[in-house]
């Protein structure tokens, strides 16, 4: 059996830079329902309202919402280069210059890893208005390159 939750930020804006004060669950009731009843809030609890589960308005506006990754560490795209063409580190370092780290201006979420503790920032990009509803499968985070969610 698949899990098909979706996650939306409708305060998401690239302007403030930000994902708002709101997040969204989207799912069936069959996929939302077990959510509730889990501790998946944990020390959230307190600081959040927790909403009844409600029909997506017939008007919302449909959009995707994924992850980006930034190609931001310079010295591990040396280190491929040497090894997939067997050039040297002064060849890589002029090939990719520290200037050619790519910084991104997206909203994020902060999170930490739940394997090695470490904290990354997730990127997030949302897409196009899609004229209709898009279906598909949507990652651990709730996101999906090509899936759609209704933004309202």
């Amino acid at each position: 059996m698949s899990i098909q939750i979706a996650v939306s930020f409708p305060g998401y804006s690239l302007s403030a830079l930000q994902l708002g004060d709101r997040i969204r669950l989207i799912g069936t009731p069959i996929d939302l329902k077990p959510m509730a009843a889990l501790d998946w809030l944990g020390g959230m609890r307190s600081f959040v309202t927790v909403g009844a589960i409600q029909e997506v308005p017939v008007n919302a506006a449909h959009r995707t919402l994924r992850r980006v990754q930034a190609k931001s560490n310079p010295d591990r795209l040396r280190r491929r280069q040497m090894r997939r063409h067997g050039i040297t580190t002064e060849e890589a370092r002029l090939r990719i210059p520290d200037a050619s780290a790519e910084k991104l201006r997206l909203p994020y979420v902060q999170l930490s890893s739940s394997s090695t503790g470490q904290q990354f920032r997730l990127f997030l990009k949302l897409g196009s208005p899609e004229p209709t509803a898009v279906a598909g499968n949507f990652n651990a985070f709730g996101l999906s390159s090509t899936a759609t969610i209704p933004i309202f």
